[in-house]
């Protein structure tokens, strides 16, 4: 008795065989063309995304200084009225 491995696999023929080999590297090019977009993809929306925490951060601080300046201008008037 012959294990599973060494069983002669009957009707292979080298028609078979290339068309194997061909859609098996058809399948590998697909999948990396994917996987190369998706890695495009995911860079462009990391570089969006720390433009945006960026312009936020500039958005945040101009904002603190309007308040403070608010701030300041509240309490000269306070001190003005009393």
């Amino acid at each position: 008795m012959t294990t599973f491995e060494h069983r002669e696999i009957r009707g292979i023929t080298i028609k078979n065989m290339i068309v194997t080999v061909a859609s098996t590297a058809s399948i590998v090019i697909s999948v990396m063309t994917t996987y190369f977009q998706l890695k495009g993809d995911i860079q462009d929306v990391r570089s969006n995304q720390e433009t945006q925490t960026r312009v936020n951060e500039i958005r945040l601080k101009t904002l603190e200084a309007q308040v403070q300046l608010l701030s300041t201008e509240v309490e000269q008037l306070k001190h003005e009225k009393h």
